[in-house]
């Protein structure tokens, strides 16, 4: 059957992805080999497929199908997380939109919905992920909130508790009064914003005299409880000991003196809310000073405020402005910009607000979390990272765990007044209880309201996904995992929490590697997003440029932990390269076979060249692959592909017009884009399948389940000699093109004699290459100068054909001249390069070699055109 004229990206998609979930091949069961494990970093159940998702997802993927071709037992466990601040306000929103309030239902009828919304939306990201090629376990799909997860989080929970690792305390929290929950300092995402800055009068009791004190919150003044000056400040002297009227509620409030106070900022008077900011919490515990929390869950003012009471936070801050304007408490405001903690969810401005919570001390169990990334027991990519996560790790803060939230893991905690009792169930929580409180009935049992946060049960994933707190078999064989691939902004939330619960449950680091990814940006440097409508849409692209173009896409831009800079372009580049591929099949299948002819010498050259460059190119491969140089790896095939086998392979043994094929020729191109096809696959698996089933002859596999080919020892002179014959090609090429010669004009070309030349003209299989490729009739030494030529360099040789320039000589001059100026400034730079101390001790002795080996040939190339200057003045 003859191969289709276009090759069809959506088509072969389809069927092949079809085929190998048919087939199981992405299944894995522990067995006799190493296993290779990834686990997904879960997308929440709320999301669609973006760019991050892709870059993310197609590296895991890329390591997976090599692990599998490499012969190891490929596990990448897929799953999704139920996301508990989102996932609960797209219900709540569901719920608005038919007129009905959260606040209307119980918590059982609430969940009723939730789950019906994530099982008729949860699982649309998991479908879109598969548009991708991505060769995930499918059986092994896990969700966060599933019965095995639910069952692992509680554990962890009551062991934390039992510990004494757990705790319950009230303290200043960041509060989200849209989502209405607390959320961890990592939830925060701080920027600079424009603002004011009030300058407010406080009047001593007898209004005799007042300071000034400056506030970006002017409505927390309704919870002021003091005045703090610094103590060496002589400014307000006078105010020492004495108590000042808070603007508006006229509460009296001592003036405490205290070294926490910048005398350089603001006025160098503070107002002090201990209820609503953790600095004054803080100096409110250590002078004792009365705590009024004036605002409600929802940002609005609660009675306590005294004024305003029931309107929300920003609409006050405009009223009490007006009021303390028009009381003449407002001295003047100024435009000041500073930091707002905005929530990572909602985007709504956290409000500091005392709250009781549960806690997990994290400096009791982190210590040897740290101590793997220091050692590189847990080994980070690019190094960078773990400066930051050493500098988080050392200043870790004890994590807030508890939301107030109903979708999520309801905590295992139950309570008989202030007595707390934990159990994997209610019925087991009750039979402690019993031995403190004998005569107490089940209903007096109340189980606590909040949820237990995201990460929680996050941070358990490379143990829970294999039921590790249940299940030794999987656990004991895929544990650690091999990789995580995740993006730097979660190093906090996400990896060093999965490292210390690794250590906690499991006393063993999760994963061995960690390859950071950078952010997707646009081709300017943007972020993407919505606003900015800089951010495509993901599937749109799968279906323009097919997932493999797209692929190709976000890895050829894309440096180990570098940011991407995305271009459309790029994804168009790959489809192009797939069809590069399609087309250089179609070429070879539709030669000719005579199965009684001989191979051609040139051929035999040309064979063992590609064999040579292949082994060359899979030794870089493996290199950096090994360091997770994923972006360079790709690069480095599509030029081989592209460059060395289509452009330039196929061109050497390409017969003549209506000229038939030997057999051994085409067995070994076969066999050659075998290897291909193999070494492409993990980046690009459907054009990879696709052309391995019409080259795989008598393979019986497919190419998801090729062996990956291992280094074989090859000649580096084969690779010299044709990239010396390449480089005589182009010239002749060039000097054709520049002087009107046909391209396929038989010419007879003269060489100037050196060593490198002499072998060239002696060896049968390079001089009949070099004639087929650069359409010779002839090639030969000549040691006198061709009359009548026209000449061009090669490396570090000399040659001619005889031709009567129709240039004029000066310009034939100028054209030497400027080359000769080009060869000097190369020849500067590589002098320059091998001068740099720190290049030469640390670059690998091959790449200082050949720096080398460019200097030499550049040195020879100068030598050579000042002699062809010389000739050519004198003819002036």
């Amino acid at each position: 059957m003859s191969l289709a004229k276009q090759y069809d990206a959506k088509s072969v998609e389809k069927k092949w992805y079809d085929y190998w979930m048919d087939h199981d091949y992405f299944s894995s069961t522990p067995d006799q080999r190493d296993p290779f494990t990834i686990v997904i970093p879960p997308p929440n159940v709320t999301g669609v497929l973006h760019m991050g998702h892709m870059l993310n997802l197609t590296i895991q993927d890329i390591l997976i199908r090599r692990a599998r071709t490499k012969g190891m037992n490929a596990c990448w466990v897929p799953g999704t997380d139920h996301a508990s601040i989102a996932t609960e306000a797209k219900v709540v929103k569901k719920l608005r939109e038919a007129g009905i309030k959260k606040s209307d239902l119980s918590r059982e009828e609430f969940l009723k919905h939730a789950w019906e919304w994530k099982e008729n939306y949860g699982g649309i990201i998991l479908d879109q992920i598969k548009k991708l090629g991505a060769s995930c376990d499918w059986n092994r799909t896990s969700f966060t909130m599933d019965e095995t997860r639910s069952k692992a989080v509680t554990k962890a929970f009551i062991d934390l508790y039992n510990k004494g690792v757990l705790y319950r305390g009230k303290r200043m929290v960041n509060w989200d009064p849209e989502a209405r929950t607390v959320l961890s300092n990592e939830e925060v995402i701080y920027k600079e914003e424009k603002g004011k800055l009030y300058h407010l009068k406080y009047f001593t009791e007898d209004k005799s005299a007042h300071l000034v004190i400056a506030t970006t919150r002017p409505e927390t003044l309704l919870g002021d409880t003091a005045v703090a000056i610094h103590p060496d400040d002589e400014r307000y002297a006078s105010f020492r000991g004495k108590k000042v009227i808070v603007p508006l509620v006229n509460r009296p409030v001592p003036v405490i003196q205290d070294s926490y106070v910048d005398i350089e900022f603001g006025t160098g008077a503070l107002k002090v809310t201990p209820a609503h900011d953790p600095n004054d919490y803080d100096l409110g515990k250590k002078h004792q000073l009365e705590v009024i929390e004036i605002f409600e869950e929802d940002g609005s003012i609660s009675p306590d405020g005294q004024l305003y009471i029931g309107k929300d936070r920003f609409k006050v801050r405009k009223e009490i402005v007006a009021d303390l304007e028009e009381a003449g408490l407002l001295e003047k405001i100024e435009d000041y910009d500073h930091n707002i903690g905005r929530s990572e969810r909602t985007n709504a401005v956290i409000e500091p607000r005392l709250s009781l919570q549960w806690y997990v001390n994290m400096k009791d169990i982190s210590k040897k979390a740290l101590e793997a990334v220091e050692t590189d027991t847990v080994e980070f990519f690019p190094k960078k990272m773990k400066n930051t996560y050493r500098h988080w790790m050392a200043n870790i803060r004890d994590w807030c765990i508890s939301r107030q939230l109903w979708w999520g893991h309801r905590i295992p905690a139950y309570y008989v007044g202030e007595s707390v009792y934990v159990g994997e169930s209610k019925e087991e929580a009750y039979k402690k209880a019993l031995v403190d409180h004998p005569e107490l009935t089940m209903d007096q049992l109340i189980q606590d309201e909040d949820a237990l946060d995201t990460w929680f049960s996050s941070w358990l994933w490379p143990i829970s996904v294999f039921d590790g707190f249940e299940n030794e078999h999987d656990i004991n064989y895929y544990y650690p995992t091999s990789v995580l691939v995740t993006g730097w902004d979660i190093i906090f939330l996400w990896v060093a929490r999965m490292i210390i619960a690794g250590y906690e449950w499991k006393n063993e680091f999760p994963f061995k590697h960690v390859y950071f990814t950078g952010m997707v940006r646009d081709k300017k440097r943007r972020k993407m997003s919505k606003s900015l409508g800089n951010s495509p849409d993901a599937l749109a692209l799968i279906e323009n440029f097919g997932a493999d173009g797209v692929r190709f896409g976000m890895l050829s831009c894309s440096p180990a932990g570098g940011d991407l800079l995305f271009d459309e372009k790029l994804c168009e580049q790959g489809r192009n390269f797939s069809n590069k591929i399609w087309n250089a099949l179609r070429l070879v299948d539709g030669w000719e076979v005579d199965h009684n002819a001989v191979q051609p010498i040139e051929n035999e050259l040309a064979i063992d060249w590609m064999f040579s460059l292949t082994n060359q190119i899979l030794e870089k491969v493996d290199t950096d692959f090994n360091s997770y140089k994923l972006s360079e790896a790709l690069i480095s095939l599509y030029s081989y592909v592209w460059t060395d086998f289509c452009s330039w392979y196929l061109e050497m043994i390409k017969p003549a017009y209506q000229t038939p094929i030997d057999p051994i020729t085409v067995e070994k191109t076969k066999e050659l884009f075998r290897y291909i096809c193999t070494m492409l696959h993990p980046f690009m698996p459907f054009i990879t399948e696709e052309v391995w089933q019409q080259v795989k002859g008598q393979e019986s596999i497919d190419c998801i389940l090729s062996q990956y080919p291992e280094v074989d020892v090859y000649d580096p002179q084969i690779l010299k000699d044709v990239e010396f014959i390449k480089e005589i090609t182009s010239g002749l090429r060039d000097l054709r093109n520049k002087n009107n010669i046909k391209p396929k004009e038989l010419l007879h070309l003269y060489v100037q004699q050196d060593d490198v030349t002499e072998d060239l003209i002696k060896d049968p299989r390079k001089k009949a290459l070099l004639s087929k490729m650069a359409f010779l009739a002839d090639v030969s030494i000549s040691s006198d100068a061709v009359e009548n030529s026209i000449s061009f360099i090669a490396g570090k040789s000399k040659f001619f054909i005889q031709h009567e320039s129709e240039k004029d000589p000066k310009e034939l001059l100028e054209e030497k001249q400027k080359e000769l100026e080009y060869q000097r400034g190369f020849v500067a730079s590589v002098e320059k390069k091998l001068a740099n101390e720190r290049f030469v001790n640390n670059a690998p002795s091959a790449v200082v070699n050949k720096e080398k080996q460019k200097l030499e040939d550049g040195m020879s190339r100068i030598k050579i055109l000042e002699e062809s200057i010389k000739e050519l003045s004198a003819k002036l």
